[in-house]
């Protein structure tokens, strides 16, 4: 069931709870975290925050807190499966789901008892209307004829068969049947392609705004998860701007709400701006020549994987009249007469070089008087610490540290996953490179498949679901750009990645085809399940992202055959 009134309905319902939340392990849902977690704790809720990163955790968590909690928080989970049918609970559970998964799954939108979505109504769900896919009715008295007349109430006493009775059941039976048909037909163009609707943190933030409870670190978050969407890829550029739009909105009523603040000046404010800046990623914590290298943007525009590339890029820095020397250091250490009109410089020189797009809507902050981050800066910083592969340290640690990283009073930590965030980008870009100049992309005729060996360089890197989804988009945006063959920039790309040798096991994601106006859905969800159950290869469809699956090494080979038929 829908929620309309998320004060009434949500917040003061569990305002006197305790309350569980089952947190996903990404940056939107970090985010809504953190905005859920301030109010809370302005209200003095008790809540337990348990990570989650697939469907086996979020069942075990349920089991373990379903005794001491009636209550629980679902942040970007739950909302695209049959959550009472598989996790059992008891009649008095409630659920609160906040996903972005679409679509989202039948019962869960018309059980009015036990679960309750706060998701935006005004996004696109087409949810099929309810007449088509129940009826009341009891399948018991289907077959031995005793239903009455109207097919919808069942009588107890076994009818006497009149000849007309006979011709009405069969009627009955065949309606029936065309009714099914009919039902199935609608769910499963319904529930054919996985998308993203509005983002987690931005709805916990409206939320906060209708409390009145919303201040700028709340605000901040809420660009943040929205960011994660655009980097990430989940979103169409035309939901960005527009959720882009509503963010400015509040940010000015925040800025102008503080502008007669001593704060403003104070050696720990807060000041978040909205900028037209570049899509060079980490570039202010990164020199400008490393940034154009391992941005993925510029790296596919020059095609920086061949000789030609390389030398288009010293063209391009030679266009923009910048000494190399300034090039090849750290952003903070540049001139300040070049920095001032850097963005200029480069948009100008950009438009001659077919990068017509080269800057993009989004937002800063200012912590302070000395660190500036761009919202985009926060996403690959905190996905790195999450998904960091450093030293034994496990997934909860991970999430903590992440969580962390988006205070403003942990900017160390801050740093530390930026660090990492290049390391990660580099090992993205130098895959990118050997993928494609060793033709390690195959056409499979309905998809693009490419397969990193054990042993290539930072493969345990893309055991993890959201680097791997990074590198295949980058591959394949790059291979777009690099190849000749017409048909293959229209095909989408499925790729496979070592995920745990001792088990025999791969990480398997399947993207969308590449195009300047897709709709970002993904049939690859539908397609994994039924190949795995065609061919019975043993895979575990555990991610919250149904394109996202693991599977064994020994059956990757009959899996993507069926694959292969299944597309054609």
């Amino acid at each position: 069931m829908f929620i309309t009134d998320v004060r009434k309905d949500f917040y003061e319902v569990v305002a006197n709870q305790r309350v569980v939340l089952l947190v996903a392990t990404d940056i939107d849902a970090l985010c809504a975290c953190k905005i859920l977690q301030a109010l809370f704790h302005c209200d003095q809720i008790q809540y337990t925050l348990v990570p989650v990163t697939g469907w086996q955790d979020l069942g075990t968590a349920f089991l373990e807190h379903k005794e001491q909690f009636r209550y629980f928080v679902l942040i970007n989970c739950g909302a695209n499966v049959d959550l009472l049918e598989m996790l059992q609970p008891d009649d008095d559970s409630i659920f609160f789901i906040c996903d972005t998964h679409r679509p989202v799954d039948v019962i869960n939108a018309y059980n009015d008892t036990q679960i309750k979505l706060l998701i935006k109504q005004d996004d696109d769900l087409g949810i099929p209307s309810y007449d088509d896919i129940f009826r009341d009715e009891d399948d018991e008295g289907e077959d031995s004829g005793n239903e009455s007349d109207d097919g919808s109430e069942p009588s107890g006493k076994r009818r006497r068969f009149d000849e007309g009775a006979i011709e009405r059941r069969i009627e009955r039976q065949r309606a029936r049947r065309e009714w099914e048909a009919r039902r199935r037909e609608i769910l499963f163009d319904y529930e054919q392609y996985e998308y993203h609707g509005t983002s987690a943190a931005i709805m916990f933030f409206e939320l906060a705004w209708v409390l009145t409870k919303d201040t700028k670190d709340m605000l901040w978050w809420a660009i943040i998860g929205l960011t994660d969407q655009w980097v990430h890829d989940k979103i169409t550029n035309m939901k960005y701007v527009t959720d882009i739009a509503t963010m400015q909105r509040h940010v000015s009523r925040h800025n102008h709400r503080n502008e007669d603040d001593e704060n403003s000046l104070s050696i720990d404010c807060m000041r978040i701006s909205f900028e037209y800046d570049l899509r060079l990623t980490l570039y202010q914590h990164w020199s400008l020549f490393e940034s154009i290298c391992n941005s993925c943007y510029t790296s596919c525009s020059f095609k920086l994987w061949t000789l030609n590339g390389q030398k288009k890029l010293q063209e391009f820095l030679a266009d923009m009249g910048l000494p190399l020397k300034q090039v090849r250091q750290k952003f903070n250490s540049m001139d300040m007469s070049i920095k001032e009109n850097l963005r200029d410089v480069i948009e100008e020189s950009s438009n001659k070089y077919g990068m017509k797009d080269i800057r993009v809507q989004t937002f800063s902050v200012h912590f302070g008087f000395k660190n500036r981050f761009l919202a985009s800066d926060m996403v690959h910083a905190t996905a790195a610490l999450l998904e960091s592969t450093e030293k034994d340290e496990n997934g909860t640690d991970n999430f903590i540290k992440a969580l962390d990283s988006l205070s403003r009073s942990n900017i160390d930590r801050l740093h530390s996953g930026i660090d990492l965030a290049k390391k990660k980008l580099m090992a993205i870009q130098q895959t990118v490179a050997s993928c494609i100049c060793t033709n390690l992309i195959l056409s499979q005729g309905p998809f693009l498949y490419c397969y990193l060996m054990e042993g290539t360089p930072d493969v345990k890197l893309f055991s993890k679901p959201m680097a791997l989804t990074l590198l295949s988009k980058y591959l394949l945006k790059s291979f777009v750009q690099s190849t000749r063959n017409r048909h293959c920039r229209l095909l989408p790309l499925v790729m496979a990645a070592p995920m745990d040798v001792e088990k025999g096991t791969v990480i398997v994601v399947g993207i969308p085809p590449e195009s300047e106006t897709s709709d970002k859905k993904n049939f690859f969800g539908r397609a994994f399940e039924k190949a795995a159950e065609s061919t019975s290869s043993r895979t575990l469809h555990d991610h919250f992202d149904t394109s996202i699956i693991e599977l064994k090494t020994e059956d990757r080979s009959k899996f993507l055959d069926a694959l292969i038929t299944l597309l054609s």
